[in-house]
């Protein structure tokens, strides 16, 4: 969006909520906006916004006559019996989303990079204009996969996001048995640790660049994906591996910890 001469204004939420309000949504909208861009479920957070915060978004697309591009890759990886709702589905909205999908989160298969773009007529048009110009070709038979795979069943899903809400748990629990303070996960396949509540300093670059260089764990702090300072003493780590891994990694974060609060 910036390198076609667009102004990106972004609205920061702030653990340990990560909640979205219309008041913040409307304080970055300007006569000259043009397109809403949401993310719901919510990376890196594991946010799934609730029916309130989704139809203030959907308000502020029809009081301003925006285009909303939304991407719900992480809809089937929803935990605890909640219920993923697409902004595409409210009253006004289906004529002016875009809904944007993934093979990979859908189906666990990352490497494929096979995605997917729901919509109305127009404006399908206008991204396949813009499409031919991002990607030079693309894989056909995993297109036709793919294809096949979203006639799945909700139960066939449902079964890897219990497999996947089983290992969330089970990272969780390790990590607090090291003294780490966890932020909820309602969705996708990442944890978040509050590195201030462990009671460190709320430098989550710091934390990653010794659990990695130090103990071979790799995190992300979450500050990387943010414009705000309000993720700074955030990690996120990924849970989708296996109990072995987890169970070590948690014990690895758990020396990082000690030894940061030592020195």
């Amino acid at each position: 969006m910036e390198r076609a001469g667009g102004v990106a204004r972004a609205v920061s939420l702030a653990p340990p909520e990560w909640r979205l309000s219309a008041e913040a949504l409307e304080a970055v909208v300007t006569p000259r906006t043009r397109v809403l861009v949401f993310n719901n479920p919510l990376n890196p957070a594991g946010r799934v916004f609730d029916h309130d915060e989704i139809a203030a978004v959907a308000a502020v697309c029809l009081r301003h006559d925006l285009v909303a591009i939304s991407d719900e890759v992480w809809e089937r990886l929803v935990y605890d019996n909640r219920r993923h709702v697409s902004l595409a589905s409210l009253p006004g909205m289906f004529e002016r989303t875009l809904k944007i999908g993934s093979a990979g989160k859908l189906f666990g298969l990352t490497g494929w990079k096979v995605g997917f773009i729901l919509g109305s007529g127009a404006l399908l048009e206008a991204a396949a204009k813009a499409h031919q110009y991002v990607a030079f070709s693309t894989p056909p038979h995993l297109q036709a996969a793919v294809a096949e795979g979203l006639a799945w069943s909700t139960e066939r899903f449902a079964v890897q996001a219990a497999g996947l809400a089983r290992s969330r748990d089970r990272l969780a629990t390790a990590l607090e048995r090291e003294g780490l303070v966890v932020l909820p996960s309602e969705a996708t396949y990442f944890l978040c640790v509050d590195l201030e509540a462990s009671g460190l300093s709320a430098d989550a670059f710091a934390f990653a660049n010794q659990a990695v260089k130090q103990h071979g764990v790799a995190g992300i702090p979450v500050s990387a994906f943010m414009s705000s300072s309000a993720g700074d003493g955030v990690l996120r780590l990924c849970f989708a591996k296996p109990d072995e891994v987890l169970d070590e990694a948690a014990r690895r974060l758990g020396q990082v910890r000690r030894a940061l609060m030592e020195a």
